[in-house]
């Protein structure tokens, strides 16, 4: 099994569908502060061992990086360890700001 991939504009239609999903950033305090997507949940890469306790298997989870490439790694892992419903955000923040809300600042 493996993890699928999400567009920003798909995780966006999800977030205003209100359908129930974890959406996790997993880039750091310092990039966060400098773009956020607000519904998403800062939980930073270098503090996985602190956070992986706190996820449930079976719940949907939406993984955002800022190109895509450290939430792809994070998707892969868990897959391997029995998560079953993964979603890689596509292009990370950035795309994100390209397709969702060029309000959100590109760095």
């Amino acid at each position: 099994m493996n993890y699928q991939t999400i567009t920003p504009s798909e995780a966006n239609e999800k977030l205003k569908a209100g359908e129930n999903f974890r959406f996790i950033d997993v880039r750091e305090l310092y990039e966060y502060e400098i773009a956020r997507v607000e519904t998403a949940e800062l939980l930073p890469l270098t503090r996985f061992s602190e956070w992986i306790g706190g996820l449930k298997p079976e719940e949907e989870i939406v993984v955002m990086c800022h190109h895509g490439v450290r939430s792809a790694n994070v998707c892969q892992f868990l897959v391997h360890n029995g998560y079953t419903n993964m979603s890689n955000l596509a292009g990370g923040i950035d795309l994100w700001s390209v397709e969702v809300d060029e309000n959100v600042p590109r760095y």
